[in-house]
């Protein structure tokens, strides 16, 4: 029974490096080939004021663009299109 579950962890694991690693060289097959991997979205600061007092105050900021990746993984330090798509709304702690 141990066995058998450590052969699935392993073959799980070595399935999401093969397919990191992959998306990785997409990627950068992509930048070699001047096809342009990144993009934009829409992102919403929220800043978080933490005050004297203990209380949190929240502002909104105005709407900016984020680069992003078009990838299934982070990579080159970039958030996935994806994700950022989806999360519009970044904190920013003051």
């Amino acid at each position: 029974m141990n066995r058998r579950f450590l052969r699935a962890v392993a073959g799980t694991l070595a399935l999401l490096a093969i397919v990191d690693a992959g998306d990785y060289a997409l990627v950068r097959y992509r930048i070699a080939a001047n096809r342009d991997p990144f993009g934009q979205a829409m992102v919403q600061p929220l800043y978080v004021i933490h005050q004297k007092n203990g209380k949190i105050d929240y502002e909104m900021g105005d709407q900016e663009t984020a680069a992003c990746i078009r990838s299934l993984f982070p990579h080159l330090g970039y958030s996935p299109c994806w994700y950022l798509n989806r999360h519009t709304e970044k904190r920013i702690n003051i």
